[in-house]
């Protein structure tokens, strides 16, 4: 439940775990969605499965302080705030212009990056509309669909021969090995991460944005996401759901983007401090 959108069984397999926990078995969970607003099903249901993946935790991790809605009540509960580290892949096994080369993207263009699952919350539609006002800019989608009543790729893929920018755009719809995924960071010039208001998780692309040293275009409710990008400057912030705030970001980007403070990200987001938080935790 606590890692995956669409995990809805905790209400049968909860159980045992309380039974633990009445026992003194301590449980703590890393809380990377606190915000648990992608129903599947029954509301009812969605609200019990929630209550139930709470019921037997004493710690609860997450990367912004939050107020956790448990449904139920949880005074044992303790919430501790932890950094999310860098994520490391292996380094691009091929040159930019390569690259480039082999996804036909002139040398000289301006290269957006969407990668990950194809999910409606990102905003990509918004994206494209956008790229009207910008002639100079591509746009690269890297990723799988995301199943769950999400719109295809084929709708965006659509939209964009609508808005006459198809001629720009790219698109890699499939999974991606590790192997493979510098390449594409190696190929781009920003990353789109313009989620709706809706959402208020940390951003594991982000993450990987920050370990290729790339600037991101981002946009999300209150949370991890939009504390990081303003603390740091790794990129520019823009107004959720909105395509004039959108084209305002693209245009900052091109003309005056910001320095990001790379170096102290990485010394205070790391994995061995948010280790040694989760360890004291349990002391």
């Amino acid at each position: 439940l606590l890692a995956s959108y669409v995990e809805y069984l905790a209400p049968i397999w909860s159980g045992s775990l309380r039974k633990l926990a009445r026992k003194g078995v301590i449980f703590g969970a890393i809380l990377h969605d606190p915000v648990r607003n992608f129903v599947v099903g029954p509301h009812w249901w969605h609200r019990w499965s929630i209550a139930c993946g709470y019921s037997f935790l004493r710690e609860a991790f997450v990367h912004e302080t939050i107020e956790l809605d448990t449904v139920g009540s949880m005074a044992q509960l303790r919430t501790t705030v932890i950094p999310y580290g860098i994520h490391q892949f292996p380094s691009a096994n091929k040159s930019r212009e390569e690259i480039r080369t082999n996804l036909n993207l002139p040398l000289d263009a301006k290269v957006m990056l969407a990668f990950g699952h194809i999910r409606d919350n990102k905003n990509l539609d918004l994206v494209i509309h956008a790229m009207t006002n910008f002639p100079e800019v591509y746009l690269l989608v890297v990723g799988r669909e995301q199943s769950l009543g999400q719109r295809p790729a084929s709708f965006y893929q659509a939209l964009a021969i609508k808005q006459n920018v198809a001629d720009r755009c790219r698109w890699q719809i499939r999974f991606i090995p590790d192997t493979e995924i510098a390449n594409f960071f190696e190929a781009s010039d920003i990353i789109l991460l313009t989620y709706s208001k809706k959402f208020h998780s940390a951003s594991s692309v982000l993450n990987t944005a920050a370990g290729y040293r790339k600037l991101c275009l981002a946009s999300a409710g209150e949370g991890s996401l939009c504390s990081v990008i303003h603390n740091y400057q790794l990129g520019i912030w823009v107004e959720p759901d909105d395509i004039s705030s959108i084209i305002n970001g693209i245009k900052t980007w091109l003309e005056n983007p910001p320095n990001p403070l790379w170096e102290r990200y990485f010394v205070e987001n790391s994995w061995l401090l948010n280790a040694k938080r989760v360890i004291n935790s349990f002391h």
